[in-house]
């Protein structure tokens, strides 16, 4: 079977084209692909970047690369932790209606975020991935799958209501959520199977809108990473996050960038317009 998950990720990264580029900024981005990631992103039109990172190592970075740095913003700062809270207050300000991870750690990024009242909503904040597989025409969205361990209850349901916004921006007006578990039953002993029966039951009263739930349900599939290729985004803040792994491909970085770029143009109350 022949599957080309770059392919697949181009072709709807293009089908974005003709929305207006919105103003990222893209934190510390210090390394080749991080760096690359970004400069692509903006030359395929998704973001007006504003690189907020120490101006010499970016610079030193983009001579050795034959990166252009032409008509990119740079703000220059010190260590990662100053490009993380610079970032974050500029989007409080809304100076900025996106942020992109760049080589520093997630911790140092959503740390800088969660200190900005201003960013944050009523909602738990949540990671997305959307994932290729090569033997199902559709993309899948997978939740949490870098920020909340043992979510709560209540925590479910905010993570629930943020991924189905993000369905609807897809342009999938009823999406089917699976909600996993190791078994299928529900079963006293094992906690996550309570909840899925939980959510199901709110789904139905109407605490939790705009999907089709059904679970607890088993995962059988595995996907491997030469199968498949992911992208995916921080949500439940003001400003959609792209928090990509410092391992992931600049077109990785892209398609998140992309992903991020749908969930900001949908319209949602106290919304960051750029």
């Amino acid at each position: 079977m022949l599957f080309d998950p770059e392919a697949r990720l181009k072709a709807w990264i293009d089908s974005l084209s003709g929305h207006p580029p919105i103003r990222c900024g893209v934190v510390h981005p210090c390394d080749e692909s991080a760096l690359h990631g970004a400069l692509d992103a903006f030359r395929a039109g998704l973001i007006e970047p504003v690189i907020i990172a120490p101006k010499a190592r970016v610079s030193a970075l983009s001579e050795k690369f034959e990166l252009s740095l032409e008509g990119i913003e740079l703000i220059d700062t010190p260590h990662s932790h100053a490009p993380a809270a610079q970032a974050a207050a500029m989007a409080a300000r809304r100076e900025l209606a996106m942020l992109m991870k760049g080589s520093l750690h997630t911790d140092e990024l959503m740390e800088a975020v969660l200190a900005e009242a201003a960013l944050r909503t009523g909602r738990r904040m949540l990671h997305v991935f959307r994932f290729e597989v090569p033997t199902y025409e559709r993309p899948l969205l997978i939740t949490d799958a870098a920020i909340n361990i043992a979510p709560t209850l209540a925590e479910k349901a905010d993570i629930l209501q943020n991924v189905i916004d993000l369905a609807h921006a897809l342009g999938i007006h009823r999406p089917n959520v699976a909600l996993l578990s190791a078994v299928e039953t529900v079963t006293p002993k094992i906690p996550s199977t309570l909840d899925a029966a939980a959510l199901c039951k709110m789904a139905d009263r109407g605490q939790i809108e705009g999907a089709l739930l059904d679970g607890p349900l088993a995962f059988d599939n595995a996907i491997s990473a030469a199968a498949a290729a992911s992208c995916g985004i921080v949500l439940g803040a003001q400003v959609p996050i792209v928090l990509t792994s410092r391992a992931d491909s600049a077109l990785s970085r892209v398609a998140s960038a992309a992903l991020a770029g749908v969930m900001q143009r949908a319209p949602r109350p106290g919304k960051i317009e750029h």
